[in-house]
């Protein structure tokens, strides 16, 4: 068996790539027509029988495997095949061998009996409650291929927002680890060579210098006990975060980030709004639409505004004056809402803000590098100012004495 990447679009015309183990490339183009899919190209990956199909094979499921594996199944269901002639399919084009795994557990799941829902309950670390209530109740209503063309579209948005995210960091990211491994080599090679130097001469070294000593003394004394100190430090802010308390206090300071914290508030109410708009149009009922998005917030202080907001529509109040109270809304999101609840189109309206807040984010993380760039550029030379001085001092007060 071979790895084959391939090309191919869709009958509108939507491009798809990815890859597929088969036989031979007439395999592959078989394949792509029975799934609907018109083949572009396909040609043969590097490597497939070496390292790297071994490293490609076993890697983890990641969210773009999973957004793969929806739209794949969205079309073989859109197409009119069985579920598991679905499955079939879809485990045979598998090159994650953990998925291909769990697509094959599924299968013989739904031949003993059960359904598509529960055969993938079984398997919350790829497929969370949102997207297991959402396909139960494609099941229940029928209305599966509507249902998992909306899971195609949150999860779509989703990763290319993720891939938004990522990009705007890089730069500060990489800027700041250069930093970091600067200063370790400062500390670990350049400094001891400077220090014996010093050590010769009976002079009273500047106060840059002799804290740079110390760290490098510390550091090469007690690494040890810092490395300790770093595992305790990490086991315990893991059991923290593991509690309510410690969810909440995490959830609530990175909310207040200067710059990223009004950023990750817009990307969760995105997500509430979408998800709750799309749902409310596929059918769902508003209070299991509304737990699901609590339990898929992402977020405990968003979470708790929207258990606020269930409690409050399980009341037949409305869903406008807990967003209020919850402070964590805008104007433009609240007054949209209360025109939608007039009018009876609480979904589209949902819709729009979350299109509102999508342009928002865009805009954010356009310019993220712009924000970023004065604090990181002070972070910087703050750094290199104090570095060079604690090279460089020690060198000019040994010309004067040298001079005397």
């Amino acid at each position: 068996m071979t790895t084959y990447y391939y090309k191919a679009r869709d009958q509108q015309a939507k491009s798809l790539e990815g890859t597929m183990v088969a036989d031979s490339q007439n395999a592959v183009a078989v394949k792509l027509k029975q799934m609907g899919y018109i083949p572009v190209a396909i040609e043969v990956t590097g490597g497939d029988s070496g390292l790297n199909q071994v490293v490609f094979s076993f890697r983890p499921i990641s969210f773009s495997d999973l957004n793969l594996f929806t739209r794949q199944l969205y079309t073989l269901q859109r197409a009119g095949l069985p579920i598991l002639a679905s499955l079939n399919a879809l485990s045979a084009q598998a090159v994650n061998q953990a998925f291909k795994d769990i697509i094959e557990k599924m299968r013989r799941d739904i031949e003993g009996g059960a359904t598509l829902s529960l055969s993938m309950e079984k398997h919350p670390s790829v497929f969370n409650a949102l997207y297991t209530n959402m396909i139960r109740t494609g099941e229940v209503s029928g209305r599966m291929v509507e249902i998992l063309e909306r899971l195609t579209t949150l999860g779509e948005h989703e990763e290319k927002i993720r891939r938004r995210m990522q990009s705007a960091l890089r730069y500060p990211l990489i800027v700041v680890t250069a930093i970091v491994i600067a200063f370790c080599v400062l500390i670990t090679v350049v400094l001891p060579k400077y220090a014996q130097l010093y050590s010769q001469f009976n002079t009273v070294l500047p106060l840059p210098t002799r804290i740079l000593l110390g760290i490098h003394t510390v550091v090469s004394q007690f690494w040890w006990l810092m490395l300790l100190a770093a595992a305790g430090l990490i086991v315990f802010l893991r059991n923290l975060l593991k509690t309510e308390r410690g969810t909440w206090l995490w959830d609530s300071l990175r909310l207040k980030l200067p710059v990223l914290g009004p950023l990750f508030l817009k990307l969760h109410l995105s997500r509430f709004c979408r998800v709750t708009g799309l749902m409310m149009k596929s059918g769902v009922p508003i209070l299991q639409i509304l737990d699901l998005a609590e339990k898929s917030a992402g977020n405990a202080p968003v979470a708790k505004a929207v258990n606020s907001i269930k409690l409050s529509v399980n009341e037949g109040k409305g869903m406008l004056e807990p967003m209020k109270a919850s402070r964590l809304f805008p104007p433009v999101v609240i007054q949209m809402v209360a025109v939608g609840e007039d009018t009876g189109k609480v979904d589209e309206l949902l819709v729009h803000v979350a299109d509102y807040y999508d342009s928002d984010i865009d805009y954010t993380l356009a310019n993220l590098v712009t924000l970023i760039e004065p604090i990181l550029i002070v972070v910087l030379g703050t750094a290199i100012l104090f570095m060079a001085l604690g090279i460089f001092l020690p060198m000019w007060n040994l010309m004067d004495v040298f001079k005397k």
